[in-house]
């Protein structure tokens, strides 16, 4: 049996259907022990009181709970309110976050998450353990290898306990990050994120949007499956190997990101023996 300790994340729901679905989403993958769920905000903040109900839910049902954070469209006092609403409540844990703006609105210049780390220190010390991210693949507005690792040797510095990192689909990408990492003195747990496969379209169009890359080995064989479950056994079988290697390599922890479902994330870990 593997015990390496697990996480999800879960969407922020925009409607109290999308609400029901997260329930019961959750209720299906609390078979395996995990040491917490995140909650995503939405570009610019736009799921702000949808991430704040949901997070207050579930932590009001002894879930332990991160709130992904950033300031997009707020000024200070919106994000302080939300910090301490959140530690009042016993939670301990905030996945903080530079963000993106919202589509179609001048929102105001992005703030950083090293400045958002700094800013909650300032706010609530050390509280809460943060989590940030980071990008084997290197973030796609990042100039270099080099200056990835610069930003994120700040968040660290800043005050970031961990870190949680973009999906991707090569195993070698995460080692070698690990590596520079470690040549900048860089000692927090960096744990994979990991992304089932269950819609080479669907896949196609968030990895083009985040810069995640799809080895073009992979793109060929979903593009040959006419059938959605052989696509969905195919997939299964990709990422189930990618963490065996991840885990075999002694990755720290394995963070899925559920897109609000349970079962292709509940597929890889009945896989991996959790």
């Amino acid at each position: 049996m593997t015990t390496l300790p697990i996480s999800f994340e879960f969407s922020a729901p925009k409607t109290e259907a999308a609400a029901s679905g997260l329930r019961r989403a959750h209720d299906r993958l609390k078979r395996f022990e995990h040491e917490f769920v995140s909650v995503t905000y939405g570009a610019g903040g736009s799921t702000r009181d949808g991430t704040k109900k949901t997070v207050l839910a579930l932590k009001e049902n002894d879930v332990e709970v991160a709130p992904h954070l950033s300031f997009g469209g707020d000024n200070s006092e919106v994000i302080q309110e939300l910090l301490l609403t959140y530690k009042n409540k016993g939670i301990r844990r905030i996945v903080a976050l530079r963000g993106d703006r919202q589509s179609g609105i001048g929102s105001p210049k992005l703030i950083h998450a090293s400045e958002l780390i700094r800013f909650i220190r300032e706010t609530t010390g050390d509280w809460f353990h943060i989590e940030v991210a980071a990008y084997p693949e290197i973030h796609p507005e990042s100039k270099s290898v080099s200056s990835e690792i610069a930003f994120f040797k700040e968040k660290v510095d800043a005050g970031a306990n961990g870190a949680i990192t973009q999906y991707f689909y090569s195993a070698e990408a995460y080692f070698r990050f690990l590596e520079e990492t470690a040549k900048a003195q860089i000692t927090i747990p960096i744990v994979p994120g990991i992304m089932p496969i269950t819609n080479l379209t669907g896949l196609q169009r968030f990895s083009q949007i985040c810069g995640a890359d799809l080895p073009r080995w992979l793109v060929k064989r979903l593009e040959g499956f006419d059938d959605d479950e052989a696509l969905k056994d195919f997939g299964a079988e990709v990422v189930t190997r990618l963490c065996e290697q991840l885990i075999q390599g002694g990755a720290p922890a394995l963070h899925f990101y559920t897109l609000n479902q349970s079962k292709p994330s509940a597929r890889i870990l009945d896989n991996l023996g959790f």
